[in-house]
């Protein structure tokens, strides 16, 4: 396929930049490296759980992410993800960067796109694919003369994943009817059911028969004042209501149930083997290793990690899959995309301190409301599943220089 006259002229451009890129020390993986770039690194956790659902699935292959190099990486990555700061687009770099690694897919999460790479990934014959289109721009943009190679830079993908039907039709308007271009969605973060025991839920739930709970999961000490507090003043009008605490670190466990404790509440201790009472105010677990059990159980999910600064919030949407409305404090960067993203639509709801999570707790004392935030949460989830299940069939059948569907 021919340059377009404005791609043309950025090579030309970048063939003057200087390499700025040291040696790679990180080996190269044996077996298939599937190359995943991510233009906004507060979205690195999002294609990392996508690249991870496709390594699980071609069990000899490795995940390699990179990122801006200028731009800090504030999200945590998943386990075995390599991550390498993004070469420059100096011609050296570039040839350096694909000699080392030698891709077999490339994964590219917009908008920002770099042309002088992405036109080397092509000139190597490795497939790559866009995802996201809505406004594509040119990263690390300097002042040129010469044409805008957006469209040049974008014909070089193998393929092109856009947001909806309207910024597909604008793509194809673009490149062309031949160019391979599919509507799927929003990219997202996913979260796989939680496993359960289910003869431990069967005799949870067969305990708890008439009982409302919510859970506080993941809590930090400093957050249990705050949630015993709110607990005993809805007690008021739901006196049967069971609270569930899970502490974040297992470390915290035996100073945070002797904090309950000693507030007067009755306890049931799960680790110690204690089934709750019919007067069990308090059930406590020691980890976080039985969330799934937990969520499955509870209506209502408070979220901790998440109402002092420091903790940086824990993932809403593995309560949001198993069917939880949840609450969550403000502090919550690490998760930030996925709370806003569960908040719009009614899936979640932040609270401040006791007063506001006392609140939330009595509107979601009718089954109906917290239904309708259930039924969001899960359409999130849903929605997320969907689109990454495109992309990674999709990515399957380039890898395996199959026939990809439509």
């Amino acid at each position: 396929m021919a340059r377009s006259l404005g791609l043309a002229a950025y090579l030309a451009f970048a063939r003057r930049q200087p390499s700025q890129m040291g040696a790679i020390e990180c080996p190269r993986p044996d077996g298939e490296v599937i190359w995943l770039h991510c233009a906004e690194p507060s979205r690195v956790r999002t294609l990392a759980k996508l690249g991870q659902r496709l390594t699980k699935q071609r069990p000899d292959a490795r995940l390699l992410l990179t990122t801006p190099a200028d731009v800090p990486l504030t999200q945590s990555l998943p386990a075995h993800v390599i991550w390498q700061p993004c070469p420059t687009e100096s011609p050296i770099d570039i040839a350096a960067f694909l000699d080392h690694w030698r891709p077999d897919l490339v994964l590219w999460l917009g908008p920002a796109v770099r042309p002088a790479l992405i036109d080397a990934i092509r000139t190597r014959d490795v497939p790559s694919v866009l995802l996201e289109t809505l406004n594509p721009k040119i990263e690390q943009k300097r002042r040129r003369w010469g044409p805008e190679p957006i469209r040049g830079t974008l014909a070089r993908f193998t393929s092109i994943f856009a947001q909806n039907d309207d910024a597909a039709a604008r793509m194809r308007k673009l490149l062309g009817e031949s160019a391979d271009i599919h509507a799927s969605g929003v990219l997202m973060e996913e979260a796989s059911a939680l496993p359960v025991n289910d003869s431990d839920l069967e005799e949870l739930r067969t305990s708890l028969v008439g009982r409302p709970v919510w859970l506080a999961a993941r809590l930090q000490p400093d957050e249990l004042a705050v949630v015993l507090n709110a607990y005993r003043a809805v007690l008021r009008l739901s006196y049967r209501m069971l609270l569930v605490v899970v502490p974040d670190r297992p470390v915290d466990a035996m100073a945070m149930k002797a904090a309950i404790l000693q507030d007067g509440w009755r306890v049931s201790d799960w680790d110690e083997g204690d089934v709750p009472k019919e007067d069990t105010q308090v059930l406590f677990a020691h980890s976080s290793e039985e969330l799934g059990l937990w969520y499955r159980v509870a209506p209502v999910s408070f979220v901790g990690s998440s109402l002092m600064s420091g903790a940086g919030g824990r993932d809403p949407l593995e309560p949001a899959a198993l069917g939880s409305a949840i609450l969550y404090g403000p502090s919550v960067r690490r998760y930030l995309g996925s709370y806003t993203r569960l908040a719009n639509v009614g899936a979640a709801r932040i609270v401040k301190d006791a007063d506001s999570l006392t609140s939330a707790l009595m509107v979601l004392a009718a089954p109906d409301q917290v239904a309708v935030m259930a039924h969001a949460g899960w359409q999130v989830v849903s929605d997320s599943a969907e689109v990454s299940d495109k992309v990674i069939a999709h990515a399957h059948a380039l890898l395996d220089n199959r026939d990809v569907p439509a």
